[in-house]
């Protein structure tokens, strides 16, 4: 996780210098079943959960460069199996480098698209 934080932080600080990021209160993530080929657009506010399939996902805070919602956009997400306690995904995903911190799992694919203001 130390290896996650520390290229966020370059991927922020790139440019003339090191971005400021507003936290959203919307995030909009896509989903995907790979066995049945169904792709969803997940669009969740802070703390709230949906359901695809047999995961479920939280999102938990929603970031994003200031006065760009689709920029570098990068959230907090919990996913969760059915029957299992477990967490399948915790921690950040990068809108811009969804292989940066991927999901992995055999069927679903979940990735960060952006964050959203209103």
């Amino acid at each position: 996780m130390r290896g996650l934080a520390f290229a966020l932080s370059v991927l922020l600080a790139t440019g003339a210098g090191a971005q400021q990021v507003t936290s959203a209160n919307t995030g909009v993530l896509r989903a995907l079943d790979k066995n049945t080929g169904r792709v969803q657009d997940i669009e969740l506010s802070k703390g709230q959960r949906a359901v695809m399939g047999r995961i479920s996902i939280e999102m938990q805070d929603c970031r994003y460069p200031n006065g760009n919602p689709s920029g570098n956009a990068y959230a907090y997400l919990d996913i969760r199996e059915k029957g299992n306690d477990t967490a399948v995904f915790q921690g950040w995903m990068v809108a811009s480098a969804p292989a940066l911190n991927p999901m992995d799992h055999p069927r679903y694919d979940v990735w960060v698209l952006r964050c959203k203001t209103s």
